[in-house]
């Protein structure tokens, strides 16, 4: 199984610990986010990942280097414009394409601390022959991914906004915070028609409103936490501290 940690961001909610260094390259816990990103993959059997970069992306390689690649086979995409969640993956897709591309993938953001287990994914994502897996939790957030009765991707609702994008029609579907990790299959990389910068969320929706299996996965008894911002770095440091994680 192959992974692509998404490491491209500015990072600019983390200012100013992000002022000189990209956001991949913040510690918590003495160890850089992208470090413990790929410790987590590589302790689950993952020893080849390409990793999106653009701020600092220098930084990112240099880093790699002087660890010897951490005894893994890494690629680097380079973007010289941001391209979001989903053309970052369009551009990298060619990582998960060689050789017949057929093992499904895993697909990370850097930013994202979690003990959410990678295996219990895939093999959940192979029995259900699904598309894509996407590991979710019942949460407040600002922005939920709706499933239905059988945790299949339907729909998402913007709270603020105060609307819903229903993609099938489903009465009462499940409301489920998305944690930033997905196990893809390769065959969803040529039905990418989008080109530039865009969301692969909006890419899910999509293909669940044409017929496509995009299922959840239950990762609530997993510890998760988004880094995005300067409290959140701070809270898992404490965590840490605490062995939460």
């Amino acid at each position: 199984m192959k992974a692509m940690v998404l490491a491209a961001g500015l990072g600019t909610r983390l200012r100013p610990l992000t002022d000189h260094r990209p956001k991949a390259l913040v510690e918590v816990g003495g160890r850089t986010l992208l470090e413990i990103t790929l410790e987590r993959l590589k302790a689950a059997g993952i020893c080849e990942v390409i990793i999106n970069v653009h701020h600092f992306a220098e930084s990112i390689r240099e880093f790699l280097e002087a660890h010897n690649n951490f005894g893994m086979k890494i690629a680097i995409s380079a973007e010289e414009v941001l391209l979001d969640t989903g053309g970052g993956l369009k551009k990298a897709g060619w990582f998960f394409l060689d050789n017949g591309g057929e093992e499904p993938f895993l697909l990370h953001n850097v930013d994202i601390l979690s003990t959410v287990d990678f295996a219990a994914m895939a093999n959940q994502h192979r029995e259900k022959e699904a598309l894509v897996t996407l590991a979710v939790q019942e949460r407040a957030t600002s922005r939920y991914l709706l499933f239905d009765e059988n945790w299949e991707l339907c729909g998402r609702r913007f709270v603020k906004e105060k609307k819903e994008w229903m993609v099938r029609a489903v009465e009462g579907p499940r409301a489920r915070a998305f944690t930033g990790i997905h196990v893809i299959s390769p065959r969803m990389l040529k039905m990418m028609g989008e080109d530039g910068a865009f969301s692969i969320i909006d890419v899910y929706l999509r293909l669940a409103g044409q017929g496509e299996r995009l299922r959840g996965f239950g990762a609530d008894g997993y510890y998760w936490r988004d880094l995005g911002k300067l409290d959140q770095v701070e809270a898992a440091e404490r965590d840490w501290r605490e062995r939460k994680w």
